[in-house]
């Protein structure tokens, strides 16, 4: 097996002419080497036929060298421009010119790195193949899935190290620079996306932030959705908590979200379908006295992104497989007053699934 032979796969399997990766994470996944997506362009453009190509900006090559790269490097430096590097890669395949087929990265792939394709590979067809080739990192191995166990656990320590400290009149902003202390002395490398830490009203935005003007008060729903991150992959954890008290509408309330995450837990397994999942989990809100304030589907896929696939939603008829990391993070949202979301890492198994989260989903008051 070849460095590219992954890539080389999906080629096989889609039928395109060739594929251009980006920064990013399927990137990483084929290279073990992470670049930031800047202003510089950089890209490896591998056709079906003949040798590959990549474009890297001369001050990366001292990264990118260590690759491996199996293939033709063309550099470029600021003062000439980078087209000057496109113009040579187009000619060195000229196989992808007037009718082939370019598979591209969607979600990844910028207008002006588009537009330089286009002007040196002049009549080629490109394809968004985001799906098809962010497809490579649909099955976790082994030791990605440890990875992120422990992208896990420290997120879970300090998350827990956070509540212990917290008390009525912090402010939104106060607790969350608390939980990133948190987050870096025990371990992480990083952060999967800017930390939420919402109370009271701004729990209630599915994406909230945290304010620096709003402390907390007794009866406060105190949501946190963050994650650590270690060697690349990613934690993503939901825990909401009561300030000191509880209602027995929000107690309600919270235990409806509960009892939706336990049924995603329990309905998922290999050979069911993300869609079904997805209708498992929206059933039980649906059927309760709080489907109104249902926002958003079930989850998402976890890794080397944040997002990514599998979409755990009614309609994605994909069928789940050993190896896949997805979220299961159901939700109810009143708006200006309260948000409960419970969110868990699963990997699905040949038996089953395993829940990589293990922090405590019961009700729990703090402060």
């Amino acid at each position: 097996m070849t460095l590219l032979s992954p890539v080389h796969a999906i080629l096989a399997r889609t039928g395109l002419d060739a594929i251009v990766l980006m920064p990013g994470a399927t990137f990483r996944r084929v290279f073990a080497k992470d670049f930031h997506q800047m202003e510089r362009p950089l890209q490896v453009i591998v056709p079906r036929d003949g040798d590959a190509v990549a474009i890297v900006p001369n001050l990366e090559m001292g990264s990118f060298a260590p690759i491996g790269f199996p293939g033709q490097v063309f550099d470029w430096r600021d003062e000439a421009g980078y087209m000057g590097a496109f113009e040579a890669a187009g000619a060195a395949l000229p196989q992808l010119r007037k009718g082939a087929r370019i598979g591209v990265e969607g979600q990844r792939m910028r207008v002006f790195d588009l537009i330089a394709l286009q002007k040196v590979l002049p009549g080629a067809e490109f394809i968004d193949a985001h799906a098809e080739i962010s497809a490579l990192r649909l099955h976790k191995t082994a030791s990605e899935i440890a990875l992120q166990k422990k992208a896990i656990a420290i997120s879970e320590a300090a998350l827990e190290a956070t509540l212990q400290v917290i008390r009525v009149g912090m402010t939104e902003t106060e607790i969350e620079s608390i939980l990133l202390r948190h987050l870096f002395s025990n371990g992480a490398d990083g952060l999967a996306f800017a930390p939420i830490v919402a109370a009271g009203d701004n729990a209630a935005k599915p994406h909230a932030h945290a304010r620096p003007d709003y402390a907390i008060k007794p009866g406060d729903a105190l949501l946190f959705d963050f994650g650590g991150s270690f060697q690349g992959y990613h934690a993503d954890i939901t825990r909401t908590f009561f300030v000191r008290e509880v209602s027995d509408f929000d107690r309600a309330f919270y235990e409806t979200v509960l009892a939706a995450n336990a049924r995603g837990r329990e309905v998922s397994r290999a050979g069911v379908t993300a869609s079904a999942v997805d209708d498992a989990v929206q059933v039980v809100l649906e059927q309760s006295q709080f489907a109104q304030y249902r926002r958003h589907k079930t989850g998402h896929g976890l890794g080397l992104d944040v997002h990514e696939a599998p979409q755990i939603m009614r309609g994605n008829h994909q069928v789940l497989e050993p190896g896949m990391v997805f979220t299961i993070e159901p939700g109810l949202y009143r708006a200006g007053e309260a948000g409960v979301r419970i969110e868990d890492d699963v990997v699905v198994t040949e038996q089953g699934i395993e829940c990589l989260t293990s922090f405590p989903r019961e009700l729990r008051l703090v402060g």
